[in-house]
């Protein structure tokens, strides 16, 4: 048993190292191809990203990211592909936003509020897709798609002035938030963290012990493995994919709070949009896991910072999407063969044991 867990440590290790060495190297490749220094641009990159208040940047940049990677996930352990994360964030972020411009209430009663809000809005323009696959058999890529296109539509029919917005220079939002809505943040000596990096962890934590922890969440992974055994288990797998859409859904509707309850305070025609599909590449990145989807947003926030100083070095902007996109693929690849390796192995190994016990009856066979 130890043995085992020791490979398995082993193999865990290796994957994420193996991605970073590829990565490095193809990324040096391309600089090289363009004509450029490849350290010395790797150099700038760590030297700019280890400023402080790029640190700062970094995090509250990461937190978004966390959260729409982690409503991500959620499908993919079902074996789900909501791609329609995008469009139930920004849904969610502008129903919120017109629920917690409409009223004054304490703090403790108005912030909570507003991300109620948002989680439902979220869990039911998401749970629409869930029940359009168990009901209709349409898939979840389909239907999230076309959700996404229909959020976008119905938030650009309401978000004019005279409707549920307001005009203010070229930016048409919604009505701002009273400051009892504002989000508490933590003090640096540059600029201040998002307090909603405290929900990220707490939503993280949940996370992991629901898939982990619980029987649901032992049902939602046996359904992400296999269907047929987990219905021939008990487990109603229409239930699983409805409850798995709505989840995914309701922290979706997170996504937007750090920019609303910390920055924005509230939804115009600049809010920013995308976070969703940027979700789908960490939640790759991180293997779903809650720590190494926190690593890997973190990594996309230095990547899309270190990459405007690389800009004013003189390199070409669009090398940080080749270096985010490298680094998915490397990832991908690198884990599928370790995988593959370690399956092998587990197979080799099987079938020494199995040799070795033929042995020993044979040998019990011939001394009788």
């Amino acid at each position: 048993m130890k043995k085992f867990d020791k490979d398995r440590l082993i193999l865990g290790i290796a994957a994420p190292v193996l991605a970073i060495l590829a990565a490095l190297v193809i990324t040096s490749l391309i600089f090289l191809a363009t004509g450029d220094d490849p350290f010395r641009a790797f150099a700038e990159m760590i030297d700019f990203g280890s400023k402080s208040d790029s640190q700062v940047w970094i995090i509250n940049k990461a937190v978004p990211y966390y959260l729409s990677a982690l409503a991500v996930a959620i499908g993919f352990r079902m074996n789900l592909f909501n791609i329609g994360v995008d469009g139930q964030y920004r849904i969610a972020a502008f129903f919120a936003a017109v629920v917690g411009g409409a009223l004054t209430l304490p703090g403790i009663v108005q912030i909570p509020l507003i991300i109620i809000v948002a989680m439902l809005v979220g869990a039911v323009w998401a749970g629409i897709a869930g029940l359009l696959k168990t009901s209709r058999g349409v898939s979840e890529v389909i239907s999230t798609i076309m959700l996404n296109a229909i959020a976008a539509t119905i938030i650009g029919y309401l978000l004019q002035d005279g409707r549920l917005a307001e005009k203010e220079g070229n930016i048409i939002h919604t009505p701002v938030l009273p400051e009892s809505a504002h989000f508490f943040e933590i003090p640096t000596q540059d600029k201040p963290i998002y307090g909603f990096l405290v929900i990220a962890v707490v939503v993280g934590v949940a996370y992991w012990f629901v898939l982990n922890r619980t029987r649901f969440g032992f049902d939602l992974r046996t359904v992400g493995q296999s269907e047929s055994a987990a219905q021939a288990s008990g487990v109603s797998v229409k239930r699983m994919v409805v409850t798995s859409m709505v989840l995914s859904g309701a922290i979706a509707g997170l996504v937007g709070m750090p920019t609303l309850l910390n920055v924005s305070h509230n939804y115009g025609t600049d809010f920013p949009t995308g976070i969703g599909f940027t979700g789908i590449a960490i939640a790759l990145l991180g293997r779903n896991h809650p720590i190494g989807m926190a690593l890997g947003a973190l990594l996309w926030g230095f990547l899309e910072r270190t990459g405007t100083q690389l800009e004013f070095e003189g390199y070409a902007q669009e090398i940080v999407g080749v270096m985010q996109g490298v680094i998915v693929l490397c990832v991908v690849i690198a884990y599928e063969l370790v995988r593959r390796y370690g399956l092998k192995n587990q197979q080799r190994k099987v079938g020494e044991q199995l040799a070795a016990q033929a042995r020993k009856t044979d040998k019990a066979e011939v001394s009788a």
